[in-house]
């Protein structure tokens, strides 16, 4: 069983690492290696890590190793909302439901005055899709990026 951890700046190079691997798939899909995950320096995930606004908590498995984790930023312009980000897996760990847990958690630890919940995803993230369609995310729109793919953005509505 994997145990749930607050994640802070010291885990930086771990999730770095963890955050890489997990996006090469994504950037397969796409076609597109410059995704800001892939791009994002050590230094960013530091920096993100250290935001008061900003809740990282992972998922280690037995041997204490970083199998997932999950960013959750409440969004500035409105305090009631919440935005779910860089949602990874360990590809190895993949099909074993970390990323379900992982949605699970977010919703069990934002504050009670969140009242919805923003993600969004590539549109040939099939798995990701359905993962987020499942915990109740509804498409709200899409944007076009510069690789020729769009981008889904999704919301939820919580308590």
């Amino acid at each position: 069983m994997e145990s749930v951890v607050t994640l802070s700046p010291k885990d930086a190079g771990e999730l770095f690492t963890l955050q890489r691997a997990a996006y090469v798939t994504e950037a397969q899909a796409h076609e597109d290696l410059y995704l800001p995950p892939l791009i994002e320096s050590l230094t960013d995930v530091t920096t993100e890590l250290d935001k008061a606004e900003v809740d990282s908590f992972g998922l280690r498995d037995g041997a204490q190793r970083l199998v997932g984790a999950v960013r959750v930023c409440v969004l500035p312009a409105n305090v009631r909302c919440a935005e779910v980000g860089r949602l990874v897996v360990a590809p190895d760990m993949q099909g074993r439901g970390l990323g379900s847990r992982l949605l699970e958690l977010v919703e069990e630890r934002i504050s009670e005055d969140i009242t919805e919940l923003k993600l969004f995803t590539g549109e040939h993230s099939v798995g990701n899709l359905r993962l987020y369609s499942r915990f109740g995310f509804q498409e709200t729109h899409r944007v076009p990026t510069a690789g020729g793919y769009a981008l889904v953005h999704l919301s939820k509505r919580v308590r």
